[in-house]
């Protein structure tokens, strides 16, 4: 079984690269088959969700090309089938946005149920409840969510909860609606206005991505382009965090600092110098950590996913710190793993206390989930001595070359696959 063994104690220090946003890209390559001309996509993560998803695609007919390993030719004027329901798109969470994709141009689409991170309940009734608005039939039957529709028409939609992922959908499913779509009150995160964006160089006529209101006005097709898939802000996030969990000094490079104005805040607050460039974050973490409190809210306020990343750093900090979920319920299961590296963090239903201390010492430890995953490492490189961490698999759906990158900053961490390799790392480090 694949495990990261990490030693911890050394500060990260240099500059590292950021790859394209993984959640920007699930919603481009999913908008890709909404056309039948060839799209070119740069700046695609390599990661297992886009693979995974690419592979999806290519079930049902669409061909793919891939030009490197981030840069992605797709066409989908051979698409034979519109029912999902292979095991490997189970996995992902992002699959449901080729429900609004090939609902939008072939009016029917039967995708499974789901999968992704177990961080809690992540509804879809506001995806139903747009798609429904625009015309569309929806129901769910042996595991699949089937949506249909005569004929789409242009709708208001005021969405009733704050959801990126209905965001996505319903305007996917609007650009060839009939009409006008007004969506209210949808997300602003900077991968739905990127969605928006590369959906306009296909033709599609949206304004009002990343603001209260969304119009839509229906086009007949889209047709072929060239596009740029922005930096993942949640990547740069966790190697900011991870500067200021181990008393290092990390450039980000490839972002947009507007982005991540939220995470710049808040490492300010706890006592890190942040200096932002052009398309570059330095931050430094040279004096002891300060504590605050966190409250995860939708863009532009504090990013639920680097939520446990900045519990990580809080961990560490003088005096007592707060962090409260208000995205999702059961995101604080990482804190037993994190206990059991010498943390002191009592969590009371969304919300965790956190009394800071003064390190963290190694231990064997298992990611539950993506970012969670992301976090326990950060952990292990500021612990004293030789953490491993299990179930790998979760911080790979996200995260590319993550242990090469923090290789490049210093970092003593390697991919190993038995005993034998974590000896040879043992005799190597200690």
């Amino acid at each position: 079984m694949e495990q990261y063994v990490v030693y911890g104690g050394t500060p990260l220090v240099g500059e590292v690269e950021i790859g394209g946003a993984k959640n920007a890209a699930l919603a481009i390559l999913a908008a890709s088959v909404m056309t039948d001309e060839t799209v070119l996509i740069e700046n695609m993560p390599d990661v297992r969700d886009t693979n995974i998803l690419l592979q999806a695609m290519e079930s049902i007919g669409v061909r793919v090309n891939r030009i490197d390993s981030h840069t992605v030719e797709v066409n989908a004027s051979s698409i034979h089938e519109l029912v999902i329901e292979d095991d490997y798109i189970k996995k992902i969470r992002a699959s449901y946005y080729l429900l609004g994709a090939l609902l939008g141009k072939y009016h029917k689409a039967e995708v499974a149920l789901p999968g992704g991170c177990n961080i809690g309940s992540r509804p879809i009734d506001q995806h139903i409840k747009g798609f429904k608005a625009l015309g569309a039939d929806v129901r769910i039957e042996h595991g699949l969510i089937i949506t249909e529709a005569a004929h789409l028409r242009g709708s208001h939609i005021y969405m009733d909860v704050v959801s990126v992922g209905a965001t996505i959908n319903v305007m996917m499913a609007a650009v060839m609606a009939e009409g006008v779509t007004i969506i209210e009150n949808p997300a602003k995160e900077p991968h739905v206005v990127d969605l928006a964006n590369f959906l306009n160089s296909m033709g599609a006529n949206i304004r009002g991505a990343g603001t209260d209101v969304i119009r839509i006005r229906g086009v007949s097709r889209l047709h072929r382009t060239e596009y740029t898939i922005i930096p993942d802000q949640i990547e740069a996030g966790t190697f900011m965090f991870a500067a200021a969990a181990t008393k290092g000094d990390v450039t980000v490079r490839n972002v947009i600092p507007k982005h991540l104005e939220s995470i710049s805040a808040k490492l300010n607050e706890i006592g890190c110098d942040v200096v932002e460039a052009e398309d570059a974050v330095r931050v430094v973490s040279s004096r002891p950590l300060n504590h605050t409190h966190v409250k995860t809210l939708p863009y532009p306020g504090f990013p639920t996913d680097m939520q446990p990343q900045i519990t990580v750093a809080l961990g560490l900090s003088c005096g007592t710190s707060i962090v409260t979920e208000s995205i999702y319920e059961s995101r604080f299961k990482y804190v037993d793993e994190l206990t059991r590296m010498g943390a002191s963090i009592k969590v009371e239903g969304n919300t965790a206390i956190i009394d800071g201390v003064a390190r963290y010492t190694g231990a064997g430890i298992t990611a539950p989930d993506l970012r969670a995953g992301a976090a326990l490492v950060i952990a292990a490189l500021a612990a004293e001595g030789m953490s491993t961490v299990d179930d790998i698999h979760f911080i790979e759906r996200g995260y590319e070359r993550f242990p090469e990158k923090l290789r490049g900053l210093g970092a003593q961490i390697e991919k190993v696959e038995n005993e034998r390799d974590i000896r040879k790392f043992r005799f190597r480090v200690v």
